[in-house]
Parts: C-alpha cells; structure tokens; sequence
C-alpha cells in the first residue's frame, strides 16, 4: 500500500505543477494550482471507483467509449456541407461528442460479461445446449442442505457464487456475534464442500452491479444477465425475484415437496414433546419437521402414542398435520366364575 501513496502523492503534484507551468487561467498561481489540484483529486476518485471494477465491465467501457467518440467523428465529417460558422452545427456536434461516447460506455459497462473468457470462446464453438446456471444466495449456502442436494445430483449446470455473496459470508464469518460468525463459517465450509465434489461444475463471478447497494438487487441482476435461476432460501428474495421475472429455486418448497403425504383417516405413531396452544392439545414432531398437534394427547407428554390422522393444512412455513389420541380401552379382564352356577354343575360320578 506504500507504493500506492507515494504514485498519487506524485501524480497529484505533476498535475498541479502543470497547471502552474502552463496557466491555462488568467489568474496567478494559486487559481491555476487549485485547478490542477482539483483534476488531479478527480482523477484519484475516478481511479479508485475504477480499481473495484471487474476487469470486463472496464473492457468493454472503454471499448464502447472508443465506438461511441468513432461514430461521433463520423456523423460530424458527414455534414461537411453545412456552414461551419453554425453555432447550430457547433452545438449538435458538440452534444453527439458528449451523448455517444457516454452512451458506448454504459453500454460497454453493463454488457462486460460478453468479453468474459468462456463467452468469446464459446462463439467459436458449435452451437449446442446452453449452460444452466444456478446463482446461489448468501441463505441457502448457510442452510447447509444445498450440499446434499447437489451430491444426489439434481441440480445441474454450473452453480454461480457470486464475489459479493463472498464478501457477505466473509464478513458474517468475522462477526463479534458468535452465533453469526458459526454460521459464516459453516456457510464457507459448504461452499467448499460443493467444490470438492465430482461433477459439480462451481463458478465465482467478479460481475458486480455497483449502482445497486443491497446483495439482493444484485443477485436478480446477475440472474437476469446470465439467464439463470436463484437457489435460496430467502422468501423475501424469492417474492421479488418473481416480481422481476427471474426464476426462483427455493430449497424450502422442495424439502416441503419432498415431505410424506399423510391422509385424513391414517394411523400414525408419535412422540408427545410438548402441550398446545389449545386445552388438552399435545405436540409432536416428525423426521423431516412437521409439527403434529394432537387432541386429547396433553396427559401423554414424554410418551409415544398412536394417533388417527383429522386434517392437514399447508402453510407458507410448511405443513402442519392435525390428529386425535384415541384412548385404547383397557383389557377385559376374565372374571371368576358364579359360585351358585358352580354348585349347580353336575359333578362326574365315582366308580366303586
């Protein structure tokens, strides 16, 4: 970082003692200094902003640029027959040396992903199935199940962890927070997992969107560039992603799909965990989470039971199943016999 104070710090000084040697002010040295210091102090912005640029959307900014100032000079030769003493002419040529390039250049800037290396290789190849990308969300790396899910090999195509979701998970991984840091390190330990498995084609995208502040408006950006899905778990993401038209891939729906389908009428055997919200409830959870919430089950806490299936309601939060403790009758016990009917049984005879 030393050599990189001591360049501007040199810079700046060129700039101002140029001004100073040329003087394009009329005035003395203090206007034309406090000139070159402020070109000099734009300069070092402008190359600060451009340092946390990704390479392509530089690329292809100043390429765009370099079309736009072209097709500027263009138009501007072609009306050689108009009276250059025009103030008209002046001004539209001066307004298409401004407009077009600044044009090229947020044009070259938002389409920088098409001079990214697989891009230009893949328009030398033959045309074939496009890639499949899944973005995947700071969430659904921390949920930790999306490992599972790709080693089972039903997500395809190429997994997308874009550099800003890196930074996320590095800084929750840094948090004074314990809870959170635990979290950001199981997300990065995820994330490595997923790297290290055979047939699971992982990619870090240095796109970054950098008019947009919040990691979720970034993440539909990037979809909506590599027409690809976002895999999370965020319901918040998914309902605006869906608004913007970006297909979503929610890791709750699919573990709520994946859920065993119970119907009204079926016997079930559960544990009884807790009481309910409601008199003489009881609730039970399943394997995968399902909260069971019995009737007449609150006396049978800490006891497995068996219950008859009533309803079952689907939320947003997932699937909530309601039955009833039917209270097994007790056994009959075998009652001793009637002394009068035992004394009015014939008794065997004896032989002499």
């Amino acid at each position: 970082m030393t050599w990189f104070i001591v360049a501007r710090v040199v810079f700046v000084l060129a700039i101002v003692s140029t001004a100073v040697v040329i003087r394009p002010l009329d005035g003395g040295l203090g206007p034309n200094g406090a000139l070159g210091l402020v070109l000099a102090a734009l300069a070092v912005v402008f190359e600060t902003r451009l340092r946390e640029a990704p390479a392509p959307s530089v690329i292809g900014g100043l390429i765009g640029g370099l079309v736009g100032l072209a097709i500027a000079r263009a138009v501007g030769t072609s009306i050689f027959w108009v009276d250059a003493s025009d103030r008209r002419l002046l001004f539209v040529q001066g307004i298409l040396l401004l407009v077009l390039p600044y044009v090229g250049v947020v044009t070259g800037v938002q389409r920088g992903e098409w001079l990214q290396p697989a891009r230009l290789i893949g328009l030398f190849r033959e045309a074939g199935p496009s890639r499949r990308h899944k973005v995947l969300d700071t969430s659904v790396i921390i949920d930790g199940r999306i490992a599972d899910v790709c080693e089972t090999g039903f997500l395809d195509g190429t997994l997308v962890v874009p550099q800003f979701v890196l930074k996320e998970l590095q800084s929750v991984a840094d948090s004074p927070d314990t809870l959170k840091r635990n979290r950001g390190r199981r997300g990065l330990d995820i994330l490595h997992k997923i790297q290290k498995m055979a047939g699971v084609d992982v990619e870090i995208s240095d796109t970054d969107f950098t008019e947009s502040r919040e990691v979720d408006l970034k993440l539909i950006e990037l979809a909506r560039s590599l027409q690809a899905k976002i895999v999370t778990t965020d319901f918040n993401l998914n309902k605006v992603a869906q608004l913007r038209g970006v297909e979503v891939l929610n890791i709750n729906d699919l573990a709520n799909a994946l859920k065993p389908v119970v119907l009204p009428g079926e016997f079930m055997k559960v544990f009884i965990l807790k009481e309910g919200k409601e008199y003489n409830q009881g609730v039970a959870y399943l394997d995968d989470g399902t909260m069971v919430v019995v009737d007449n089950a609150r006396k049978m806490i800490g006891r497995p039971i068996d219950v008859v299936v009533t309803s079952v309601l689907q939320t947003t939060a997932g699937k909530m199943i309601f039955g009833r403790y039917i209270e097994s009758s007790s056994a009959v016990r075998p009652q001793p016999p009637d002394r009068d009917e035992h004394a009015k049984r014939p008794r065997p005879l004896r032989q002499v």
